[in-house]
């Protein structure tokens, strides 16, 4: 890898990390306490997005890396789904708990394949 698509990862980390803050701010506005479908709605688009990018393979080149391991790895969280998760366990809100595990996983197992699917199409 460049230097320069190394440096561009590293910006395109802090902005996908910005986004993933105004996406969730943006759902979760009002919402206090309740399911976190924001970091959802974030985990699944960029699982899809990632998907889309690695089935495009050796078309986007160095962009791969800035687009998939700089912005969407900023953009993307397993740690926050693991804490929000724990912390709706806490609260006693068991289902919530599972269904954000559980739903976290499947449905971005699932986008990440629709998106690898799509992205060959390009190929």
């Amino acid at each position: 890898m460049s230097s320069w698509a190394f440096l561009a990862a590293v910006v395109a980390g802090g902005a996908g990390a910005g986004l993933r803050y105004v996406v969730d701010a943006l759902v979760m506005r009002g919402r206090k306490g309740a399911f976190p479908v924001g970091i959802l709605l974030v985990n699944v688009s960029g699982a899809f997005a990632l998907g889309v990018l690695t089935g495009l393979g050796g078309v986007v080149g160095d962009w791969i890396t800035i687009a998939g391991v700089g912005l969407l790895g900023g953009y993307t969280t397993f740690s926050t789904v693991s804490v929000e998760t724990a912390l709706l366990a806490e609260r006693r809100r068991r289902g919530w708990a599972w269904a954000n595990l559980v739903g976290t996983l499947v449905l971005a197992v699932a986008a990440a394949a629709a998106g690898l699917a799509i992205g060959r199409l390009f190929v």
